[in-house]
Formats: C-alpha cells, structure tokens, sequence
C-alpha cells in the first residue's frame, strides 16, 4: 500500500503516506460546500504535475552537476462543470537568476524532462495544460 485516506468529518479527509507517516489534511471547496481551509483532492491533482515535473526536472539537473534550488511554479487549476472536473492546469515556472543563464540545449532538456513526467502522461487528454516557462521560453 502506498497512503491512507480517513474521512474524518465534515467533508475533510487526513491522508497518510505509509513508508514516512507524513499526513496531511484536505476539505472541499468553497465552491463545492467546503470550507476551502485545506487542499481540496483536485488541488492536488494540479499541484502533484507541478511538484512531479520539478522533482524529475530535479534529478536530470542531478545527473548534469546542478541544481534548481528556488524554482517556483504558480499552479491555478480551473474546474468545469457538467461533470464537475478539472478541465485546466496552468502552470507558471518562476526561475531564479542563478539558472536564467544555462544554455539552450540545458533548458531544451530540462523542459521535455518536465513535460514528459508520470503525472502529466497520466492526466486525461481532455485536460489543458498550460506551461508558461518564464526565463526559459
């Protein structure tokens, strides 16, 4: 088994990783009769293709001899109606300066390592997905 999902009331859940017992919480949306005090499940659908492209961007940069220590990506999510589902992810990467300045060929790896990761070739193809590179366009 890989995690936990309790329903602990109130429309939250705790889920569990098993190996490190790392928790976290999660609530439904505002929008969705939630309090929007925690992650929803379909935040974190759109934040796990972030944190998943950055992690394996991460290890290739690992195998080359650097890092990309603060980088940031914006994640905003947008649902659809009719079914209720997350229609769109757009991501936004913010690079620090220190990497604005690596070679084409290193951005050229770097950005087909981030948009070829498990996460975004699990997602639906009806699902857009938007990556602004910033520095790196």
């Amino acid at each position: 088994m890989t995690s936990t999902v309790h329903y602990t009331g109130d429309l939250r859940t705790t889920c569990t990783h098993l190996q490190s017992q790392s928790a976290f919480e999660t609530d439904a949306p505002v929008d969705n009769n939630g309090k929007g005090e925690r992650f929803s499940p379909t935040d974190l659908m759109a934040t796990s293709l972030a944190a998943c492209m950055i992690t394996v961007m991460g290890i290739k940069a690992r195998t080359m001899g650097f890092d990309l220590n603060d980088v940031r990506i914006e994640v905003l999510k947008k649902m659809k109606a009719d079914p209720r589902r997350v229609g769109g992810i757009d991501l936004t990467f913010h690079i620090p300066a220190a990497l604005q300045e690596v070679d084409e060929k290193t951005k050229i790896i770097l950005k087909n390592t981030g948009e070829t990761c498990p996460v975004i070739k699990s997602i639906h193809p009806d699902i857009e997905v938007n990556i602004d590179w910033g520095a790196w366009k």
